[in-house]
């Protein structure tokens, strides 16, 4: 997501954090670099200009260049302007139980608005309310059929008229039909075009008069730029839009409408859709997003995932183990076979902060393959060794080893990925308030040592250093900066 924005705001910082001391002149240097990632983006240039004027503001304010950490600082402040641009937002739907409150979607072709339906629908399903689809896209006949399927997968109420011709009928009696289902949300799949014309916004407005739905969702492409932008603007001053859903942000999105529409429309961000597969649609959080921008990851996204994954009555047991201080390689492998949906672990890895380079390499590998060894391994264990592997010592490494058919530097690395990601795993999936107030700051803590890179010093895949403590990471800074000011003096 937004790579290009997020290696030219990291490239930025990079270039700052090499100064030797940072001044006035070489932060705005810096925060140049910071604007044309930006621009690149494809971000509305007002909006860019407006951004950079608040970030060199709030940096000159607060004295940034005097403080002790000037470039933690600094990404810092871009941060909290990243979620003052994307927010405030709610993205609850207002809607009342044992009322058939009803969602009008629009949006152009290709933005995938019918499909988002079917996410909408998920999403609304998993919250405990009844949904209802209403195929009123009668322009694109293959949308009546789509919906049915998605209907049908979902297990959910859909609603099309053979033969109509008047998608205001439709909206009406697909209404009708879904208050006597019993349904309490009814989503409206409205027509789209290739491009906006007077047809187009014609019949969404008699629909919008004649229904007065309770909400109007724009959904709108995340990959098409400020094209997003324009889009939304007109959708807007048409149907006074209740909030966008953007799609597509799992692909090669440069970020520049997401920055965008808020600031340009006034419109809210709701959703955003981040896959493919029906459970692919996420509540919108601006401190999350700004957060994965700046690659420090979203573990309370995390948390929504895991929650997803795993039911009430194993989530209950796996808390009554951690309580007591439990928890194993083996509840680590059965966590990560649940994983095992295309990208799902990725994805995972990616919303952890300073995971960003572990999901890069995982992506490149076959996550079948690798669940098969994880699971062969922890399954060749002792009960003792699962649950202690401090205890794994060469000999039993290499027992292991033999007992699963792979190498024994192969249990080392599995270890590594056990107490590296399994803590946040644990906490993650956790109900308790305080184990995720606990890996926040735990969180806060690493970022607060290293803002970039939170995962530098740390041993990864074909690098032969150990993990550096804060003590030998800032002997290491230190050591840099000496070279530096040396090599400046030369």
């Amino acid at each position: 997501m937004f790579q290009s924005l997020q290696e030219g705001l990291q490239s930025a910082f990079q270039t700052l954090r090499g100064k030797g001391k940072l001044t006035e002149s070489n932060m705005r240097e810096g925060l140049a670099m910071v604007e044309k990632s930006m621009i690149e983006a494809d971000v509305n240039v007002d909006v860019v200009h407006e951004f950079m004027d608040r970030v060199t503001n709030a940096a000159i304010g607060r004295r940034v260049i005097h403080s002790l950490r000037p470039h933690e600082e600094l990404v810092k402040i871009v941060y909290e302007q990243l979620v003052e641009l994307l927010g405030p937002v709610d993205n609850a739907i207002p809607l009342k139980r044992g009322a058939a409150n009803s969602i009008m979607m629009c949006g152009l072709q290709g933005a995938g608005k019918t499909t988002t339906c079917g996410k909408l629908a998920q999403l609304i399903k998993e919250k405990g309310f009844k949904p209802f689809l209403v195929a009123a896209d009668l322009q694109r006949p293959a949308a009546i059929e789509q919906l049915h399927v998605l209907g049908r997968q979902l297990n959910v109420g859909t609603f099309s008229k053979a033969g109509a011709t008047d998608p205001v009928e439709v909206c009406q009696a697909g209404i009708a039909a879904a208050r006597e289902a019993g349904a309490d949300i009814i989503i409206l799949d409205t027509a789209g075009r290739l491009a906006i014309d007077a047809e187009l916004m014609d019949q969404l407005k008699r629909i919008d008069k004649a229904v007065q739905p309770q909400q109007v969702y724009l959904v709108v492409d995340g990959m098409t730029g400020q094209d997003a932008v324009n889009s939304a603007k007109a959708f807007n001053e048409a149907l006074s839009l209740d909030g966008v859903i953007m799609t597509k942000l799992d692909g090669d999105a440069r970020g520049g409408a997401l920055l965008s529409v808020k600031a340009v429309t006034e419109v809210p961000i709701k959703f955003i859709g981040t896959g493919e597969h029906l459970d692919a649609l996420e509540p919108f959080r601006p401190e999350g997003m700004a957060s994965r921008i700046l690659e420090m990851g979203d573990i309370l996204e995390v948390a929504r995932e895991a929650h997803r994954l795993i039911d009430e009555k194993e989530r209950k047991a796996l808390e009554e183990r951690m309580s007591k201080g439990v928890f194993t390689l083996g509840d680590f492998r059965d966590m990560m076979q649940k994983l095992r949906k295309p990208g799902l672990m990725t994805k995972m890895l990616t919303l952890m902060p300073g995971m960003g380079e572990i999901s890069k390499m995982m992506a490149n590998t076959d996550s079948e393959r690798e669940m098969r060894r994880l699971t062969g391994i922890v399954d060749a264990m002792t009960p003792e060794e699962r649950k202690n592997p401090k205890v794994i010592d060469s000999s039993r490494r290499n027992r292991i080893a033999k007992g699963c058919g792979v190498q024994p530097n192969q249990i080392s690395d599995l270890i590594k990925q056990f107490e590296m990601i399994g803590p946040m795993l644990q906490m993650a999936t956790s109900g308790n308030v305080g184990d995720k107030m606990k890996m926040l700051n735990q969180m806060r803590g690493m970022m607060s040592q290293n803002p970039f890179n939170p995962m530098e010093g740390m041993k990864l895949k074909g690098s032969t250093g150990k993990r550096l403590t804060p003590k030998e990471r800032d002997k290491l800074q230190k050591e840099r900066e000496r070279l530096l000011r040396k090599k400046k003096k030369s």
